[in-house]
């Protein structure tokens, strides 16, 4: 029988994957962990460390990986300023008589059009520590599933298991509207998976003393926990809120503009339309519970992106997709090129899908496969050009070769 191997009561790493193993008294702890510890019990604070950029440079860097959603981006730009604006004040003079409110932020919109992107490219602005959770993955405690305070657990590893800098991270939480209740009515048997969550996300979000265990997974008695301040981690929940629209018009009166009861297809611009109107009646309505509403202050809309805002993400971004490949070709001596036919076929390819800005890339790489495949072993190739029929009726692609690298 094999000997079962000794883990790291910290980080869960096994004494084959360890330089030194140092037991204790019932747990046991890794080189990796000791030497992170002293760099946490050595390092400054870091309260003081956030770069707090005012709202218009935040908006502006935005600008830079996000195309679109003007209004959304200029909503969360203030929240995020006032935010840590707030924590900065909070170190500052803890004795001011005027005591700030935390605020978080909540995001509507279709899927793929940059909430959950809005979310990681903050982090990266202001360097912070980020960790994204699925809502649906969640149960309340004592049930099937994950606990909410592992959604912690993610943030204080990605901070590099230092809690200061995590305590001043952001989560994004996805698909928040699928923890609607399922009904109006009270009921005697538990919904764990949706009123019975939001009631155990109210306290992180709004603030308190999280215990989260080291290694993540269920909680149990007699078990060690890292305790975690949320008041001052930046919530952001989003989701698609699929026919909140109604519950708006239907508030609004039939006076809306464009609204049609019979039409099942309503226009995405009319339902943007809708979505800025929203108030906390109408999420209560949907199915959320009004104090996890409550604990979220401020509200975007993202819009649907339409398909020149899909052929602007595909190369404008600093991140952009086609940039990227291009990079790729690049390093084996290739250009590549497309031409805006073939970029619109994309694009349209993409709304056709109806996931948003996700389809473009696997689209581009499911066209470029072949010639990601064939083109680093072939020397000759200097440039690829990609054009509309490629997309529309899998032509192949126009390949230029070079006579110096041939060697003629």
């Amino acid at each position: 029988m094999a000997k079962e191997l000794a883990s790291c009561s910290f980080c869960g790493r096994e004494e084959e994957a360890v330089e030194k193993l140092v037991s204790g008294p019932g747990a046991f702890i890794c080189d990796k962990c000791i030497r992170l510890c002293m760099d946490i019990i050595q390092k400054k604070p870091t309260s003081h460390d956030i770069k707090l950029l005012k709202p218009k440079e935040i908006n502006d860097r935005l600008d830079e990986y996000i195309i679109g959603q003007s209004l959304a981006k200029k909503a969360i730009s203030v929240a995020v300023y006032n935010h840590y604006k707030r924590i900065r004040s909070l170190h500052r003079d803890k004795k001011s008589d005027v005591e700030y409110i935390k605020s978080n932020v909540l995001l509507l919109g279709p899927t793929g059009s940059g909430k959950t992107l809005i979310a990681r490219t903050l982090a990266h602005i202001l360097d912070v520590p980020f960790a994204i959770a699925d809502a649906t993955t969640l149960t309340e405690a004592g049930y099937v599933g994950e606990d909410v305070e592992n959604i912690i657990l993610r943030l204080v590893q990605n901070a590099e298991y230092d809690i200061a800098r995590a305590e001043q991270g952001i989560i994004y939480i996805d698909e928040i509207d699928k923890l609607r209740k399922t009904s109006s009515n009270v009921s005697i048997t538990r919904d764990v998976s949706g009123e019975g969550v939001q009631q155990a996300l109210l306290k992180i979000v709004e603030g308190t003393i999280a215990n989260v265990p080291p290694k993540g997974g269920r909680k149990h008695p007699n078990q060690e926990y890292i305790k975690v301040n949320t008041e001052n981690i930046l919530f952001i929940a989003g989701g698609a809120f699929v026919h909140l629209d109604k519950i708006i018009s239907k508030r609004l009166g039939k006076g809306v503009i464009g609204f049609d009861e019979t039409n099942r297809h309503v226009d995405p611009t009319e339902i943007s339309y809708l979505l800025s109107k929203v108030e906390i009646e109408d999420l209560v309505e949907f199915g959320i519970i009004p104090e996890f509403i409550g604990r979220f202050n401020s509200i975007a809309n993202f819009n649907e992106l339409e398909l020149d805002d899909l052929i602007e993400i595909l190369m404008k971004p600093k991140n952009a997709i086609i940039k990227q490949y291009q990079m790729l070709f690049e390093e084996d001596g290739v250009q590549l090129s497309f031409t805006e036919d073939a970029l619109r076929a994309v694009a349209q390819k993409a709304k056709e899908a109806g996931t948003g800005a996700r389809a473009l890339r696997m689209i581009v790489e499911t066209l470029l496969l072949d010639l990601m495949y064939s083109v680093p072993s072939d020397p000759t190739v200097s440039e690829v050009i990609i054009e509309e029929g490629c997309i529309t009726n899998k032509d192949e692609p126009t390949i230029k070769r070079s006579s110096e690298k041939t060697g003629s």
